[in-house]
């Protein structure tokens, strides 16, 4: 009966989580539009063509090919839905990318599909589509490209079919989930064997053949040789997808961690002349990292992308005061609130250039602006006010946008939170920690900064808790050691 009750809550939670608004997607120029429309309709015709050219054609013949064209542009349509449902800030080539993909796996079959095995065909850009869109956008390609197959009189052994689905989902899944170039190498030596031995014990042993076959690699039907060329194409697309990542934009989990690498050249120079952002980057990792994961989140684009979010603080380190050492404020010499509110929104904008300078994926030079927002700049506002100058309050706000995902909501919040936990006395009580972090969060709720970013109450109230347990894991007391002359103990 518990068992019971558990997996009722279980189901009534995830019903909960599907019912949340989702982001509104990027829109798609009209342009761009048409040239999708236009490659689904060329797979369309690839797809369904050879069924006109059956002679005699009667009615029959023409609503067959009528009805096959039809289910594969509705496929298509399907596809491009689920990849924009799965990732809302998708970008049009980036769709171009998977229709096109599709048009080549399409336009394949009518030439190779009677001399290369299926397999080869399906599962290597899957690998690719998973990595770079998720898993879930990768199996629903996977299931559009395995059921249409435009030459009607290549008909696939059950068998064969199986294990291409079987394998085809497996790469699906673990290609959303693989954080390294390594473990990509392991999909491609692990599931062509899988493959071979699925074959060999549904198929049979008697399609073995290692010798006297001068054309054994693209022997279609033999099983090792099947086995072997999906290896080999397997590999060939592990070699390619860096290229894909640069000319499509997308962004896999090996790329986020190699950009995550602290000893890229923007890092380190950020560690090295603006050592105090440096410091305060780090510490925001922590928080929203584990914000991140409390919510489910992706940890992988948040810790990366929190460690680029002040790269813009490199135009001027000694403007900001955690680089500043005890030296002298330059916003104090120049005494000029509006002028120090331009350097503010400076670090924003060159943080964008060093981006573009540098390459940086989108969904990651994004946490540079959004990581600010619109929130005012409220010392030098006040600084304003104290000097009566004639000021708009939107002089002194950042130009944004606000956060678009949850992920740059978190780091804003971080951000806010960052700052005050540490100042906060050793001493400090873990009600008097979490009434600081709820006031900051709840004034850039009030803010409207959250608006965009999907972040429901439940998700909220969880980032509090993560933001808590961070700052009782940082704050600690260290005794003083006693020392002489001669002894030092540690």
């Amino acid at each position: 009966m518990k068992n019971n009750t558990t997996a009722l809550k279980k189901l009534f939670y995830l019903w909960g989580r599907s019912q949340v608004p989702i982001k509104q997607t990027v829109r798609i120029s009209r342009i761009d539009n048409l040239i999708i429309f236009l490659i689904c309709i060329l797979i369309s015709i690839i797809s369904s063509y050879k069924l006109l050219l059956i002679s005699p054609l009667n009615i029959s013949d023409i609503f067959s090919w009528l009805l096959t064209f039809t289910e594969v542009l509705v496929g298509s349509g399907i596809l491009i839905l689920v990849s924009r449902k799965e990732n809302p800030t998708i970008s049009s080539r980036q769709i171009i990318f998977i229709i096109s993909l599709l048009l080549a796996v399409q336009s394949s079959k009518l030439a190779l599909a009677s001399t290369i095995s299926p397999l080869s065909l399906i599962i290597p850009p899957a690998l690719i589509i998973a990595q770079g869109m998720g898993s879930i956008t990768a199996l629903s390609w996977v299931s559009i490209a395995s059921i249409s197959w435009p030459e009607p009189a290549f008909a696939i052994n059950n068998n064969l079919f199986f294990i291409l689905l079987v394998c085809a989902s497996v790469v699906s899944v673990l290609g959303g989930k693989i954080r390294s170039r390594a473990q990509l190498l392991q999909v491609s030596i692990f599931v062509p064997i899988g493959s071979f031995l699925g074959q060999w014990i549904l198929i049979g042993k008697d399609k073995i053949s290692l010798i006297d076959n001068e054309e054994f690699v693209f022997a279609n039907g033999d099983l090792f040789s099947d086995a072997l060329l999906l290896a080999i194409v397997m590999l060939f697309t592990i070699l390619f997808i860096p290229i894909f990542e640069s000319i499509f934009g997308l962004l896999t989990k090996a790329r986020l961690l190699e950009l995550a690498d602290k000893e890229k050249p923007l890092i380190r120079r950020l560690s090295l002349e603006a050592p105090g952002t440096f410091e305060h980057t780090l510490l925001i990792c922590g928080l929203a990292e584990e914000a991140t994961r409390m919510i489910g989140g992706d940890i992988d684009l948040i810790k990366t992308g929190a460690l680029y979010h002040d790269v813009g603080k490199l135009h001027a380190p000694n403007w900001f005061i955690e680089n500043q050492n005890g030296s002298k404020n330059p916003h104090d010499e120049i005494d000029d609130p509006i002028k120090s509110a331009e350097v503010l929104q400076a670090h924003v904008d060159e943080g964008l250039k060093y981006a573009r300078k540098n390459r940086l994926p989108k969904p990651i030079a994004d946490f540079i602006p959004e990581h600010q927002g619109t929130l005012k700049m409220g010392y030098f506002f006040h600084k304003a006010k104290e000097k009566n100058i004639k000021i708009n309050e939107n002089d002194f706000r950042y130009n944004g946008p606000i956060p678009q995902s949850k992920e740059t909501a978190i780091l804003m919040l971080a951000d806010g939170c960052e700052a005050a936990l540490r100042a906060m006395n050793i001493n400090a009580s873990d009600k008097e920690a979490l009434e600081i972090i709820s006031k900051i969060i709840y004034s850039r709720q009030k803010d409207g900064q959250l608006d965009d970013s999907n972040l429901s109450k439940g998700e909220i109230f969880l980032i509090k808790r993560a933001f808590l347990n961070v700052w009782k894991r940082i704050r600690h007391r260290r005794i003083q050691y006693p020392t002489n002359k001669n002894n030092t103990f540690s």
